[in-house]
């Protein structure tokens, strides 16, 4: 990776993308093959939204490689408002190799990355869920064996998921569809630059507002909350909304026979997936779960050793 930060899928080639996912992959195997590879590195964990699987599988990945982590709260730190993130910047890179944030607003992560001499990783703002993609990824190259040919179908909100994965799939020759109510589509933004990027990989990436229509003949379909942290309060009308975008029996049908079914968790189990699919064969969510520890240590490896 020749990037000095994390921040986005974006920011790497389809063939940094690869190489990050064989280096995870050799992690996977061998373990303790590279229980030194950081060793007496420090990786701060900045959290402004709580999480059980990024938080753990940073806090575990860290100390696998030999180095250790620091767990910053918002009571700690409250980025914006008790300190500067410039001078949170500044003051961590005098003392750790690496930050970690998960916040709401995405510019607190461009921001911090400009201003810190060390590597910072985005493990999620409103906008991307870069780590997520990565994991995800990782899994759909583990079941299908290829990229190239394949189509995603993301069903819900156009979310920071939403978001990535176009981003990743553009990279990397797979064909995303979101499937998504009229007014909750991704940012035009974020769908612009992802259709730009598969120009140069043939994928099509596309939003439609029929479930059905953009699950047909698709070899992944993925879901997410319909509610993220900060929603809560929409939360009862995102529900009426949402319903007909349910990943379901019926949904799971219209997709290929051997189709996988993916979601970043936590799941709301009855609301945006039923425990049918969810629990099914098809299903590889806690292999996808299990990813973000593979995958978040290779990236904290390229881009730490250096340190």
């Amino acid at each position: 990776m020749k990037a000095h930060d994390f921040l986005s899928v974006r920011d790497m080639t389809a063939k940094e993308i690869l190489a990050t996912f064989a280096l995870a992959r050799k992690m996977k195997a061998n373990r303790k093959k590279f229980g030194k590879s950081l060793q007496g590195k420090t990786l701060a964990l900045i959290f402004e939204k709580p999480s059980l699987r990024t938080r753990t599988s940073f806090d575990v990945g860290i100390q696998q490689l030999g180095g250790f982590s620091l767990y910053l709260s918002p009571a700690e730190i409250s980025l914006g408002k008790r300190e500067s993130v410039y001078d949170v910047a500044k003051n961590l890179e005098r003392m750790v190799q690496g930050i970690m944030i998960r916040t709401f607003a995405h510019q607190i992560v461009v921001d911090m990355a400009a201003y810190a001499s060390i590597p910072v990783i985005n493990a999620l703002t409103d906008y991307s869920h870069p780590c997520q993609a990565m994991a995800d990824f990782m899994t759909i190259q583990e079941k299908k064996k290829k990229f190239k040919g394949l189509k995603l179908c993301y069903v819900g909100d156009g979310n920071n998921v939403a978001h990535s994965l176009m981003f990743a799939g553009a990279r990397l020759g797979v064909s995303v569809t979101v499937a998504c109510p009229a007014g909750y589509e991704p940012k035009a933004t974020a769908t612009e630059q992802a259709i730009e990027d598969a120009k140069a990989t043939g994928a099509r990436i596309e939003v439609v507002h029929d479930p059905l229509e953009g699950a047909n003949n698709a070899d992944v379909i993925y879901t997410d909350v319909w509610a993220s942290m900060g929603q809560e309060a929409e939360a009862e009308e995102r529900k009426k909304i949402f319903l007909p975008f349910q990943v379901n029996s019926a949904l799971m049908s219209r997709a290929k026979k051997d189709a996988i079914f993916m979601h970043c968790l936590p799941a709301h189990r009855g609301d945006e997936v039923t425990n049918e699919v969810i629990d099914s064969k098809q299903s590889v969510v806690f292999d996808e779960a299990e990813n973000r520890l593979h995958a978040q240590k290779a990236i904290m490896y390229q881009l730490m050793e250096r340190v």
